[in-house]
């Protein structure tokens, strides 16, 4: 049988990590990948020596901050593409979208929020009742839908190495985040990893300080949720830990989802 591996992968700046990420595709060959916080504009993405390894490209970035990207094995239909929140004001690149062999592909940097009642905090939660708005929408004319990324909220405490830390009144863990990711799940949306993982404890995200990963002081942030209508083809999920353990890695490690 047939099957498509797509994975999500917050690569904190892809100038940096580019070598990780060519090492990776060839280690996994992933059909489809998402990318969040390449902090690259435009003409700077490195789309040929992708193609060189058999990816095709579409991207929205911006210098230093923010940055999303799909990179496909498979045909993308490029007139498909969103770029951005439709109908929200916002100069941020943390959205795209694409329709890639029948599955429709969103990909999401969601905001981190900085703290609990600041005003990035509110920004964070305007943002995502837009991406509410938006994907209830998406997913009537797109019913296989696949929603992933660095959404910056751990779903609940098995998603985090302390909960008495990672409390409601913290950022990623706070009551309203995690109720907001809710109810973008409500639409009709499963977290991939756990249709096959029950247990606590695994992480794709660790604090460079503080030997965060060595001590596994982490959290799962980095999510890939798929539709009512992929979830009997939803044959296995993961997250891969390796990227963690190279030279100078992302903070992030890849967060996989197999459709059989």
């Amino acid at each position: 049988m047939d099957t498509t591996t797509i994975a999500s992968w917050n690569v904190n700046s892809l100038n940096v990590r580019l070598p990780h990420l060519e090492e990776w595709l060839k280690l996994r060959q992933p059909d489809i990948v998402g990318l969040q916080e390449t902090k690259l504009e435009d003409p700077r993405f490195p789309d040929s020596v992708l193609a060189g390894l058999g990816y095709r490209s579409v991207f929205s970035g911006q210098k230093t901050y923010n940055g999303v990207a799909i990179l496909s094995r498979l045909p993308i239909d490029e007139t498909s593409c969103v770029m951005g929140i439709p109908g929200f004001e916002d100069d941020q690149k943390r959205v795209i979208a694409a329709t890639i062999d029948g599955l429709r592909i969103v990909n999401l940097y969601v905001v981190n929020g900085q703290d609990v009642g600041t005003d990035k905090y509110d920004y964070k939660l305007r943002w995502l009742e837009a991406v509410h708005a938006w994907l209830a929408q998406e997913i009537k004319t797109h019913p296989k839908l696949v929603v992933m990324g660095d959404f910056n909220i751990a779903p609940d405490e098995r998603d985090v190495h302390d909960p008495a830390v990672w409390n409601d009144d913290h950022i990623l863990t706070s009551t309203a985040e995690r109720a907001a990711l809710r109810r973008l799940m409500d639409l009709g949306l499963h977290d991939s990893f756990r249709l096959h993982n029950s247990e606590g404890g695994v992480f794709s995200w660790w604090d460079y300080r503080a030997a965060g990963f060595r001590r596994n002081l982490g959290l799962r942030i980095d999510l890939c949720l798929v539709s009512d209508a992929l979830r009997e083809r939803c044959t296995a999920a993961e997250i891969d830990r390796e990227p963690r353990t190279w030279e100078r890695p992302s903070d992030h490690t890849p967060a996989m989802v197999t459709l059989g």
